[in-house]
């Protein structure tokens, strides 16, 4: 089981993996479109981007290593529209 939080709220001891950031797949996406993380993953694993991805019912987020971020907003930036 993985749980997601901010760093902060992390308790002692225990085990954790620090420095992930988060873009955030904003509106409703209809449960029939295909390829959209596919697509989104595949800019950033060309770019040699390892990413985590979350999915809630009407959110998705795709997670990027801090020391990354800056390239990942490159890669993004140049197919959507990223908001810093």
């Amino acid at each position: 089981m993985s749980i997601i939080v901010k760093e902060s709220a992390v308790p002692e001891g225990v085990e954790n993996e620090k420095g992930w950031r988060a873009f955030k797949i904003e509106g409703l996406l209809d449960f029939s479109q295909c390829g959209i993380i596919a697509s989104i993953s595949a800019l950033l694993a060309e770019a040699g981007i390892p990413i985590f991805v979350f999915s809630t019912y009407n959110t998705d987020y795709i997670f990027v290593k801090q020391e990354n971020l800056p390239k990942a907003r490159e890669v993004l930036a140049g197919k959507y529209n990223i908001v810093a």
